[in-house]
């Protein structure tokens, strides 16, 4: 079987990336692409890193050339923007994967507070499934639209998710330090993400106000069965990808964990997730560990009632594009790992 895909948004750094992944995919053909282009342009000259692997146009993207040409539609879009486009393609019988925020919160009102707009196709928001394969596997294979996860939320959740879903009622508070590189941003020009403005500096933003906390304050919520408020700081990194987090838990007092308990606890929960590894005791991941890659890795320490999670990856691949093929994969029923490493 093979399944024709189009991609919105590929001349972003999220839609290179899935041109990238799928172009080695053994079962996905890209029947289109689509920008915000005035003229069709040939993909390579827009994208010259692909000459003599696409052959296609970036064509200025149009619901109807894409419900015509397409099985499946990824959504490379800035948020708010994809809610516009979702209910013809589904209506059309197309199955979705979202990469922006549109269908990731389940509450509009958080929605709105969180991206400044009032959502308009909340009938679809209930549809939508959270595309976090190693959380909602089986919702996922059934699902016509996915919403993907932010990289943020990705590294943060699969961090946390074997402690808030075994010991959520004994969690008392959580803090997430965590880096991004550049790319995280998009490839919107905005002084700020200027190079000479990012080179040899290090600084913070969006101090516990950022958008994507909302999104990971649901999914602990929802794994713990209990309201989880997590402080949640974001750093720039003067570099073009990766993020690591490290991540602060503590525990109710008699809830006293080994280092090595917490690590068995991770084994467990993540033995059958092919892009998770767990490190052993005194060993940490590293952004270079995961470049390039659809791995999360996650090293732990452990104190009592003190936990320590740190976890790396790519934000181009496992915090958008790769996890976006994995969820193509499920939905189709391929081999999840297919074109990923």
């Amino acid at each position: 079987m093979i399944i024709k895909a189009g991609i919105v948004g590929a001349t972003g750094y999220a839609g290179q990336a899935l041109v990238d992944i799928l172009l080695h995919h053994p079962q996905v053909r890209i029947s289109g692409l689509y920008s915000t282009t005035d003229e069709p342009r040939p993909f390579a000259q827009v994208c010259p890193r692909f000459a003599g692997l696409v052959p296609l146009s970036v064509k200025k993207f149009a619901v109807k050339d894409l419900i015509a040409s397409a099985d499946v539609a990824f959504l490379a879009l800035p948020h708010t923007a994809s809610m516009s486009v979702v209910p013809a393609l589904l209506k059309a019988g197309k199955r979705v994967i979202d990469l922006s925020a549109d269908y990731r919160l389940k509450d509009s009102k958080t929605y709105a507070r969180a991206y400044g707009l009032a959502h308009r196709d909340k009938q679809n928001i209930a549809r939508s499934v959270y595309g976090l394969p190693e959380l909602y596997r089986q919702k996922i294979g059934k699902a016509r639209l996915v919403a993907n996860p932010g990289c943020y939320p990705t590294g943060a959740i699969l961090g946390l998710a074997p402690l808030a879903a075994i010991h959520g009622k004994d969690i008392l508070c959580v803090y997430i330090d965590a880096k991004s590189g550049a790319s995280g941003a998009g490839k919107k020009a905005v002084q700020e993400m200027l190079f000479t403005e990012v080179d040899e500096d290090f600084r913070a933003y969006k101090v516990n106000t950022h958008q994507h906390l909302p999104e990971i304050a649901q999914e602990l919520s929802h794994l713990a069965g209990r309201k989880q408020k997590p402080v949640f700081v974001p750093h720039l990194l003067p570099l073009k990808s990766g993020i690591l987090e490290t991540i602060y838990v503590k525990m109710r007092a008699p809830r006293a964990m080994t280092t090595q308990s917490v690590i068995a606890l991770y084994k467990k929960f993540y033995q059958r997730e092919p892009f998770v590894r767990i490190r052993e005791k005194g060993q940490f991941p590293a952004l270079k560990d995961v470049a390039g890659s659809n791995f999360c890795d996650i090293g732990l320490q452990a104190d009592g009632d003190d936990i320590i999670v740190i976890v790396a990856l790519d934000n181009l691949i496992k915090g958008a594009a790769g996890q976006a093929v994995q969820n193509l994969n499920i939905m189709f029923g391929f081999p999840e790992t297919t074109a990923l490493v």
